[in-house]
């Protein structure tokens, strides 16, 4: 078994639907992508959202010292696109699922840069902009479109189905490893 294969099986046993083998090179960080940022309401307001993340080339640079990475998709079934109970409810499985696996991958690859759906909400309210530094760096979640990350052109390049059909919503996240 290879080591991917640990991991995907990781994966699923946290809770995930999905899970592939990320090739780090096949990441394109598009301005275009990271311009849609601005009409979040944690934009301006985190350290793993613009402008607190840092700017497309500062991540590009992060990104160049990882081998490899996981991705990790968590798919459910909603009554229609206005479900917000059914969305929330996803969000906060894929959200638990994916604490849990970055948990046990820190073990193995401390170093790891973790990015997600949304927003990070490792803490209550984040210190950005007070100039005070994250408190948890080690844990901070950067958001794969503030990263300028088109997020199902990711999965197209990475073999991983992003689209599940109607009355479905997928989140996803990935783990880039060195």
């Amino acid at each position: 078994m290879t080591q991917y294969d640990e991991m995907i099986q990781l994966a699923k046993k946290c809770g995930f639907t999905q899970a592939a083998p990320l090739n780090v090179s096949t990441l394109e960080f598009s301005p275009e992508v990271r311009d849609m940022c601005t009409a979040c309401p944690s934009c301006g307001k985190s350290w793993a959202c613009p402008p607190g993340c840092g700017t497309l080339d500062e991540m590009r640079d992060k990104v160049t010292k990882f081998s490899g990475g996981l991705l990790v998709q968590t798919v459910g079934a909603v009554e229609d696109s206005f479900d917000w109970d059914g969305i929330e409810r996803i969000a906060i499985a894929h959200g638990k699922s994916y604490q849990k696996l970055r948990d046990g991958l820190l073990r193995f690859y401390p170093g790891l840069l973790a990015m997600n759906s949304g927003h990070c909400m490792q803490c209550k309210s984040c210190t950005y902009p007070e100039n005070k530094p994250c408190r948890h760096p080690e844990k901070q979640t950067v958001s794969m479109s503030a990263c300028g990350l088109f997020v199902s052109k990711v999965c197209s390049d990475n073999n991983l189905t992003y689209y599940h059909g109607p009355d479905t919503i997928a989140y996803i996240g990935c783990f880039l490893l060195e």
